[in-house]
């Protein structure tokens, strides 16, 4: 009898995390779910046991690499591995960038960026010793590919993970592995993130409370979104099958990345103006 393929999914409870979960319980896979609270997991369990599947479900902080490790090695212990690998637990916070608390970057840093680090550093080298095809899955934002005003703390780590994310493919593809990486990079959409302070560490407490032009901001586009949670889960497991490694699901971020691309190359060619277009690759 052939072995279920496995799914591992941070910041389960809720959102993107959920529709990860049910998207990957309805193609057949068993999954390990993991979340900072106790009641959401709970639900997502729930459901995705519903499916027919198979579900562990273990509460953790990503930020924590002892939580992360425990994971890993609970995954290990229920069903010897896992093939996917969506390391999705994300928090935010808004404001101008002046304005942000030495917390408010702890805080961002913890979740969003180690909580990635986490999760390659405890699942990917278990993936490789298995040998077997596997993907990994990296949760940043539209916000990791463009900016706006407001977003300092939130974009700088979701650039982070882009980054990171990019520069682990180009890691995996040198060792030859048969792992496949696809970062995740949502605009507004219906989810909790603009509500993530409720789990916020209380040592790490002190911020500034956003104007009300960003929750305004925040509001009208999740409002706005023309998809929800579980279409742009359906598109990352579509990227992955595809081996696609930017997931980029609304249309309108191709605008955003468009002009910033522009700007870059503007100035570039600007104080570079005789430089050729090509040349080596190797170099960023």
């Amino acid at each position: 009898m052939s072995r279920l393929r496995v799914a591992a999914v941070t910041g389960a409870g809720s959102g993107i995390g959920r529709e990860l979960a049910l998207a990957c319980a309805r193609e057949g896979m068993a999954l390990a779910l993991t979340d900072i609270e106790a009641t959401a997991l709970a639900e997502t369990a729930s459901l995705a046991g519903a499916l027919g599947v198979p579900v562990i479900s273990q509460m953790g902080d990503v930020g924590r690499e002892q939580d992360v490790e425990a994971f890993a090695q609970a995954c290990d212990a229920e069903y010897g591995g896992v093939d996917w690998l969506f390391n999705n637990a994300g928090v935010a916070v808004l404001g101008p960038a002046w304005l942000a608390t030495a917390d408010d970057w702890q805080w961002l840093w913890h979740v969003n960026v180690m909580g990635v680090a986490h999760g390659v550093r405890c699942f990917v080298p278990r993936m490789l010793a298995r040998g077997t095809p596997a993907h990994v899955v990296n949760t940043a934002s539209a916000a990791g590919l463009a900016t706006l005003a407001g977003s300092g703390v939130y974009a700088a780590t979701k650039h982070a993970v882009v980054a990171f994310s990019e520069c682990l493919a180009h890691d995996l593809q040198q060792a030859g592995a048969p792992i496949g990486v696809s970062v995740l990079c949502p605009s507004l959409l219906p989810t909790g993130i603009h509500q993530s302070g409720r789990n916020r560490p209380a040592g790490l407490d002190r911020t500034v409370p956003p104007a009300a032009a960003y929750e305004e901001r925040v509001r009208v586009g999740m409002a706005a979104s023309p998809i929800g949670a579980a279409e742009v889960a359906a598109l990352t497991l579509e990227a992955i099958h595809q081996q696609r490694f930017y997931v980029i699901p609304h249309a309108h971020t191709g605008a955003s990345v468009e002009r910033r691309m522009h700007r870059i190359l503007d100035d570039f060619r600007a104080q570079h103006p005789l430089t050729a277009e090509g040349g080596p690759t190797a170099q960023p």
